[in-house]
């Protein structure tokens, strides 16, 4: 409140004398001094400013109060004090007076907080979806222009937001043209003028260019891509090439001075100037927006214009004696963080030149670029003191990969350098490995590189020796050696432990196999050497009679490594060509594994390794992967080792093993969450393949397993006060398991499945009889949790229509009645809920076909009445909770409504209820649930209806579902229900999910196809249709008094087809057609709004194509006319887009149909 007095003081002093950016607009017209150029580095006011400060006196008081709000916002502590400035602020952004109060805080302000807030609420102003006009933008640059040119001493963070505002500036009105000038393109000229002046001015002129590089590149979700990608093009085009080329020269003089360590501003520059080389390089030139995590697969496409400048030498020099010429001021620097980010940043655009797309050179020409490449490599290793730093070794790192992802083999080993170059690199990998603890993420494009070499291997046609054999080795021996001798360092310190990061291990494990597999004999010597010598001490010290805690814990810590190596060797055999002999010693290792497990299960229950348990089940599943099943010979030299030390002589007995192991953990480990979890995710996997499903059943271990699961076996099952509420999750696993397991041999047999079942029907009464009683809620709640998930377990496994009935004769009418009870009494405790709606939402999926019950059952509507039920009570019981904060909306509301929509989708569109006989009967559950569907669905906003993915993947599906089979129920609703679901509709159209995208379409289709009929048949009206046609009429009155919703989808619909990325392009053409023949005219409109926005050259061009687009288009919306519209629109599409591609096309922004 206190900011619009401030806000309207400003105005009145501006009304009084002061000028702000609107008054200069208005008078840009009349030849304001603002539009004129100006010498750079001048300390004259631009005329905006010096009319400014005549309101200095009455603006005072409101300028005090805006930079103690500016100090609350960006340096205040007090979290009430930021949130009310930032409230206050957003205000002042909205205001009408913004520009003025902008204009206010640059020229008086005291604070360079004042300064960042000015030119933050300008680049919020520029970058409206409504644009100011064209003028004012002007004004607004060229007063930032003057204000940076007068004030180069300003902060830097000050400086960079202001060059923002110029950036984005330049970019939105890239193709915009006043008296036949295209008027924001001219920025290189003002830049030009900043390069006179001083080596601050020279700092800002490089800085605009930097900012408005990557500006450029910037894609805004919020706009049309293709306004994005035609400006991104243009500018690549027109500017991008000489902003390089600039860039080069400036840094090429500036490393002709000597620097020295006093000339920060030199520091400065040099870093500026980097930092716009990296940014042009970068660019995404041929628009396909990579992701920037897939690091591996970038390959930059320079345009082949730009031939010369990389074949030109000394571009590649530049950057190399760049790097040279740094480190030697480290030592007289006391802080040398300015060097090695300079350092950093011209490793960075090395990395990129070596990602240079291989087809812009001729193969003398990349044979030529290659071997600079590795002569500047050579040179970096050789003098190694730049990489000393995180950030610049970490760059070299990435380096170094990129030239095994753009270049062959075969090509690097024909460089003249290559043998000692690839020593250099051995060395260098082997020093980094031994270092682990030095920045450990860079390892990773190390081991890419090694990875990838020795995997080319079998490619290469060349003569030349690849050295590989001699040094893949090595690096696999120092990876394995370094990662022991981590062991007692990270138990003894205290440090991370490499091992927790189990992402990263596994990463670098899997490039390591391929790395191993070269030279495999020498690898599994040194294995089988360091296993049983690390074995033979473990087992010493456990037979010790004075048991050392910390040497047994890192000897544990040892043989966990080891196992990971074991069984990332033992799965690297599908990945390579193996042979009987790699088999054998594959069986060599695997047999030192299976007696380590032998060894660790003997100690229990006394002592336990949480470490090794994990490393055995990885092992475990690698060999699994590799060892068992259909697709191996049994004759594998695997299992000859095995059988001489082992007795196991096939997958059989191995099996057995597996099944032991896993009775065990689950057994002995229930304590232990982890475990306990890799150990069912290691049973799910063994139960998923029919062949081994077969074996398994077989095996005694199973057989307890199926007679026995309660927790008095099972630990973990049990629903103690030690476990939390989420620690039941993991049943849900066992159960499906498990019921595969039942389902082999089960058939028909109902007795045999009320034995498996006994556990849980014991539960069941135990809580019905605590419901009866006057119970304990927290025994009941976990005992339900419980339930819940290990009923979900056996229903997910459940596929076939005699087992299903099985289940479902046990539950209903007894149990089910049970956990309607608990959704009413713990409707606002999600840890109960969730489970339980995520049962009933399995029970209602129909896989298989497994809910087509026998003709003469009721057990269909009888399931859907039971769903109805409980889906209502939710509803109803959640909307009681009133308004919810933001954190707690989705946990305690939406996660909720999202699984009782999927449970209701999945009803509607089973095809095992007809729901007819709900309203011919009088039974009000169908109507209920749908009316509990629209009650839960105006409790929830729009915004958040797109923002949680999982709300709006459960919403939109179903709503297609009511649309495609209950539009009678669509039309009973009130108006304003109507349109909001017209309005989830239209939003969802541009959601980047095609999921929801493609529902939202097919949702439309279904209205406007029920409408259209209905205005058909009201043509030829007979007594017949005369029910029909009520439901119809009130659709066809409500949108005669809403045409613009239709006409809204419409525009979104064609704006999407002309301007977007349209990835569901067929499931956009359904509706579409249906709006145009409802709305004839308005399309028409739109076709001539588009047209004569273009030059005359263009506008013959767009009309065939719109008259294409229609052709042999009939009025109806039978399958084969649609079939019609949908290729039709293909072209069209296809014309449209080159249509506006080509020269002298107008923006394609300012065609936006929707504006």
């Amino acid at each position: 409140m206190a900011l619009r007095g401030q806000v309207g003081a400003a105005g009145a002093a501006d009304a009084a004398g002061g000028a702000g950016l609107g008054d200069v607009a208005r008078r840009a017209g009349g030849g304001t001094g603002l539009r004129s150029r100006w010498p750079v580095g001048c300390g004259a006011s631009p005329r905006w400013a010096a009319r400014g400060v005549r309101g200095a006196v009455v603006a005072a008081e409101s300028l005090a109060e805006l930079e103690v709000l500016c100090n609350h916002l960006y340096e205040g502590t007090d979290l009430a004090q930021r949130l009310q400035a930032e409230k206050v602020l957003l205000e002042l952004i909205n205001s009408p007076e913004c520009l003025s109060q902008c204009q206010l805080l640059l020229e008086q302000g005291t604070t360079s907080y004042a300064q960042l807030l000015a030119a933050t609420c300008l680049s919020k102003l520029v970058s409206r979806a409504s644009p100011l006009p064209i003028e004012q933008r002007i004004d607004i640059r060229n007063y930032i222009l003057n204000y940076v040119a007068s004030q180069p001493k300003l902060a830097p963070f000050v400086i960079q937001a202001l060059v923002q505002v110029i950036a984005k500036i330049t970019k939105l009105g890239w193709f915009e043209v006043l008296k036949d000038q295209l008027i924001f393109r001219d920025i290189t000229a003002d830049v030009k003028k900043f390069l006179q002046g001083t080596v601050d001015h020279y700092i800002i002129g490089v800085m605009i260019l930097s900012e408005l590089t990557q500006e450029m590149n910037l894609v805004d979700y919020s706009r049309p891509s293709a306004k994005h990608r035609k400006i991104a093009t243009s500018f690549r085009d027109t500017s991008l090439k000489d902003i390089l080329m600039l860039a080069c020269s400036l840094l090429k003089e500036l490393l002709a001075k000597p620097l020295t360590i006093q000339d920060r501003q030199q520091e400065s520059l040099a870093m500026h100037l980097l930092k716009l080389v990296l940014n042009c390089l970068n660019f995404d030139f041929i628009g396909n927006s990579a992701d920037e995590s897939a690091d591996d697969l970038c390959t930059v496409q320079i345009p082949t214009n730009w031939r010369t400048i990389f074949l030109e030498p000394g571009t590649l020099d530049l950057f190399f004696d760049l790097y040279h010429s740094l480190p030697p001021m480290l030592s007289q620097l006391v802080s040398d963080t300015v060097i090695y980010t300079q350092i950093m940043m011209a490793l960075s655009c090395l990395v990129q030149f070596a990602s240079t797309r291989r087809s812009l050179f001729s193969n003398p020409e990349r044979a030529k670029y290659l071997g600079n490449l590795i002569k500047g490599v050579k040179q970096i290793l050789e003098n190694p003191q730049g990489l000393s730093d995180p950030g610049t070794y970490h760059e070299f790192c990435r380096f170094l990969a990129r030239l095994k992802t753009n270049y062959q083999l075969g090509e690097l080993v024909m460089v003249t350098d290559y043998p000692e170059v690839i020593r250099l690199i051995a060395n260098f990998t082997i020093t980094s490995l031994q270092h682990w603890e030095f920045a450990p993420n860079s390892v990773h494009y190390l081991l890419t590189l090694w990875q990838r070499m020795v995997a080319s291997v079998p490619f290469v046609k060349t003569a030349e020796p690849h050295l590989l054999d001699t040094y893949a080795p090595e690096i696999t021996k120092a990876y394995i050696t370094s990662r022991l001798d981590c062991v007692p360092v990270v138990i003894r310190d205290g440090l991370e432990d490499p091992l927790d990061d189990t992402a990263t291990v596994f990463q670098q494990l899997e490039q390591l196999c391929t790395v191993s597999r070269c030279e495999y004999e020498k690898t599994c010597t040194l294995l089988v050497q360091l296993f049983d010598q690390n074995a033979q001490n473990y087992q010493k010290l456990l037979h010790s009679s004075s048991r050392n805690p910390l040497e047994i814990t890192v000897q544990e810590g040892r043989l966990a490594w080891l196992v990971y190596f074991v069984g990332t060797f033992v799965g690297g055999r599908l990945t390579y060509t193996s042979t009987d002999e790699h088999d054998a010693m594959d069986g060599e290792l695997s047999c030192r594994v299976f007696q380590l497990i032998s060894l660790m299960d003997a100690q229990l229950p006394q002592s336990s390794n949480e470490k090794v348990e994990l490393a055995i089940l990885w092992f475990l599943d690698q060999f699994r992967k590799t060892y068992v099943g259909d697709q191996l010979q049994h004759t594998s030299k695997v299992y000859a080792r095995m059988t001489e030390v082992l007795g196991i002589t096939d997958d059989n007995q191995v099996l057995e093993t597996f099944m032991t192991k896993i009775v065990t953990n689950l057994k002995y480990r229930g304590r232990c969450e982890p475990v306990i979890l890799r150990t069912l995710q290691f049973l799910n996997d063994l139960s998923v393949g029919y062949s081994l499903l077969k074996k398994l059943v077989k095996i005694e271990a199973v057989k307890f397993m199926l007679q026995n699961h309660t927790s008095k076996h099972f630990p973990f099952l049990g629903i103690s006060d030690n476990y939390s509420l989420s620690d039941l999750r993991c049943r849900t696993m066992f159960y499906t398991a498990l019921t595969r397991l039942l389902m082999v041999d089960l058939g028909e047999d109902e007795d045999e499945f009320e034995n498996f079942m006994l556990p849980l029907t014991v539960s069941f009464e135990s809580v019905t009889q605590i419901f009866n009683s006057s119970f304990e809620q927290e025994e009941a709640k976990r005992m339900l949790i419980g339930l819940a998930r290990d009923l979900r377990g056996i229903a997910f496994a459940l596929n076939t229509k005699t087992s299903y009935t099985m289940l479902f004769d046990w539950i209903y009418p007894a149990y089910i009645s049970v956990l309607q009870r608990a959704i009413e009494l713990w409707y606002q405790e999600p840890a109960c809920t969730t489970p339980i709606l995520k049962l009933m939402a399995e029970f209602m999926q129909n896989r298989s076909q497994r809910l087509n019950f026998d003709v003469s059952s009721p057990n269909g509507i009888l399931l859907f009445r039971e769903a109805s039920k409980m889906i209502c009570t939710y509803g109803n019981q959640i909307l009681s909770l009133g308004t919810l904060s933001k954190d707690q909306v989705y946990p305690l509301k939406l996660k909720g409504i999202s699984i009782c929509y999927s449970a209701l989708k999945s009803a509607l569109c089973g095809n095992y209820v007809s729901f007819g006989v709900f309203k011919l009967y009088g039974d009000n559950h169908f109507d209920n649930v749908l009316q509990a569907f629209v009650k839960m669905l105006l409790s929830v906003s729009h915004s958040d209806l797109l923002q949680y993915r999982k709300l709006s993947q459960s919403y939109y599906p179903l709503l297609e579902c009511v649309t495609q089979d209950h539009m009678s129920f669509i039309t009973s609703l009130e108006p304003r229900v109507l349109i909001y679901i017209l309005t989830s509709i239209s939003e969802g159209l541009t959601a980047i999910d095609t999921i929801v995208s493609s529902s939202c379409c097919a949702s439309l289709d279904y209205i406007v196809t029920y409408l259209f009929k209905h205005i058909a048949k009201e043509g030829k009206k007979t007594l017949r249709c005369r029910e029909v046609s009520q439901d119809g009429q009130r659709l066809f009155n409500f949108m005669q008094q809403n045409p613009e919703v239709l006409q809204q989808m419409m525009s979104i619909l064609m704006n999407t087809i002309i301007f977007e990325d349209c990835r569901n392009q067929w499931s956009v053409s359904r509706p579409l057609l249906g709006l145009i023949l409802l709305n004839e005219k308005y399309f028409s409109e739109l076709r001539a709004t588009l047209i004569n926005s273009q030059p005359d050259s263009k506008r013959e061009v767009l009309d065939q194509c719109f008259r294409n687009l229609m052709e042999g288009v009939e009025q109806n919306l039978l399958v084969k006319n649609r079939d019609r519209f949908t290729q039709n629109m293909s072209v069209f599409r296809r014309d449209m887009a080159e249509a506006l591609r080509s020269e002298g096309a107008s923006d394609p922004g300012s065609l936006d149909m929707m504006s």
